[in-house]
């Protein structure tokens, strides 16, 4: 079988500006630069997939539904230009601060690389030849354990190193394009 690499994005600081508990439409604001990021992905051929922790869901701050609804409209206004999300990936889970059966440690939670792996499961992706863009450390650590072959850490707000992960510290998404490129050519 010919796997095929995949381009993992966190969603909130990465693909929307970060916002505490994002899950209505008239808070999202996208980040610049990431519909050229999905382009050059698309005209590469690479899976694009969504990979998010949704604590707000286990919270009980807002439903599943209301997750779908905002990743529906996402899709539509990023479809305006073009580009679209292959596949997404979520975790409403919280080990603390979860209620009811939300609240337990699942791998599938960043940093567990649950979701990752289950992408590549699905769709036949080769984790060695795919990226990760994330803004914490718990994105860092989940590539990294799910064997992604390329960690970029956009934006960060984390203090000091991430531990257990070796990633590249970026502020635009320049270098990641570059190393979609690079990487398809492997």
């Amino acid at each position: 079988m010919n796997l095929r690499p995949a381009l993992f994005l966190d969603r909130d600081g990465v693909i929307n500006e970060e916002v505490d508990y994002l899950w209505t439409w008239d808070r999202c604001r996208f980040v610049d630069g990431i519909v050229p990021l999905l382009q050059t992905a698309h005209r590469l051929g690479y899976f694009v997939a969504v990979v998010t922790n949704q604590a707000g869901i286990g919270r009980g701050m807002y439903t599943e539904a209301d997750f779908h609804a905002l990743m529906d409209r996402m899709s539509e206004e990023l479809g305006k230009s073009g580009v679209h999300f292959d596949a997404v990936y979520f975790s409403p889970f919280h080990p603390v601060h979860g209620l009811g059966e939300y609240k337990r440690d699942t791998d599938c939670r960043k940093p567990g690389p649950g979701m990752m792996l289950q992408a590549a499961r699905e769709h036949g992706l080769d984790l060695k030849r795919s990226i990760l863009v994330g803004d914490r450390c718990t994105d860092m650590q989940a590539g990294a354990a799910a064997g992604i072959g390329e960690l970029f850490l956009f934006g960060s707000t984390e203090d000091g190193e991430c531990a257990g992960a070796s990633y590249t510290l970026i502020n635009n998404f320049s270098a990641v394009a570059r190393q979609l490129q690079n990487r398809a050519l492997l």
